[in-house]
């Protein structure tokens, strides 16, 4: 398993800290930039700037998305650690060479995460003891080689909430829940996380309308959280408003092979949908990897659960 211990300043970690109905939150950076330090649903551990260096809380790394920066308020809200998209813009603009300009929509990086914790704020945690001071974003841990493991040993229990016997050593396998705790699932997303992740894994385009219109588009459920979904980007299509009404009520699928179906409904109820018919049997748009797309069995569920065969 590997870990990874973040740099936050006080401002961020006190807002969130004091929101504990939060359970999301957007690690953002102030450029694109990138992140690779980590396999989603491995643990993220915030560590304040120096002198006061500690550990305030954690998290488990759902991924990371280029948004703009008001996309990024838009799907996460005051998740981003602020109050306003005006107060988020002044804060990362604190953080860039070039501060942002009026009107200027810049791309940040996100780290987005899930099942958040804040220790109390007079009960931090010491910071690493390899933690050099000089590390501005911060610093990755290989734990089943580290020779510092003992002390994730001792963190996680506060990161949990509940002492649990961690085999640190162990690959973080995909498959879960791990050790029967959801929150070591490595493939559930957070709800929020959810909308970043397909939004980007679509490439900003409806599946199966393929306009861009950014507001207009949605992360769509196949199989709704309240029929035994997950927030999973397997179980995601990013649709436009409209077409997500359509596919949530059943006039509207998509058959494992990925081509769209449309119910004879559609025509019958409303006398409409042209623009549909004419796309049936065609297959829609994808994400670029295929570990990214449409899980199979889950868009059988919704041909047999929802659509309106007839």
């Amino acid at each position: 398993m590997k870990t990874y211990v973040g740099v936050t300043d006080g401002e961020w970690h006190r807002f969130l800290a004091a929101r504990p109905a939060l359970t999301e939150a957007n690690f953002w950076r102030p450029s694109g930039g990138g992140f690779q330090a980590l396999r989603p649903g491995e643990p993220f551990f915030f560590k304040t700037h120096h002198p006061h260096n500690r550990v305030v809380g954690g998290g488990f790394f759902n991924g990371f998305e280029r948004l703009r920066i008001s996309e990024a308020w838009d799907i996460f809200r005051e998740a981003n650690g602020a109050t306003s998209l005006q107060r988020m813009r002044e804060r990362v603009s604190r953080y860039r060479k070039q501060p942002i300009a009026a009107g200027e929509d810049p791309i940040i990086g996100c780290i987005l995460l899930r099942d958040t914790c804040f220790f109390p704020l007079d009960a931090p945690a010491d910071q690493p003891p390899d933690f050099a001071p000089n590390l501005v974003q911060g610093k990755s841990y290989d734990l089943a080689s580290h020779p510092q493991a003992d002390y994730f040993h001792e963190l996680f229990p506060r990161l949990l909430g509940t002492v649990v016997e961690l085999d640190l050593s162990r690959p973080w396998h995909r498959d879960g829940p791990i050790y029967g705790d959801p929150r070591l699932t490595p493939q559930r997303l957070g709800q929020q996380a959810f909308q970043a992740v397909v939004l980007n894994a679509y490439d900003r385009r409806c599946a199966i309308s393929g306009d861009k219109i950014r507001p207009v588009l949605q992360a769509a459920h196949i199989r709704p959280v309240s029929a035994g979904g997950e927030h999973r980007l397997d179980n995601g299509l990013l649709l436009r408003s409209d077409v997500h009404t359509l596919f949530d009520r059943g006039y509207l699928a998509v058959d494992p092979t990925y081509r769209l179906r449309v119910s004879p409904r559609l025509r019958e109820e409303f006398g409409n949908g042209e623009q549909f018919y004419r796309r049936a049997g065609s297959r829609i748009a994808l994400p670029q990897h295929r570990h990214d797309r449409p899980d199979p069995e889950t868009l059988e569920w919704h041909l047999d659960e929802v659509f309106l065969a007839s």
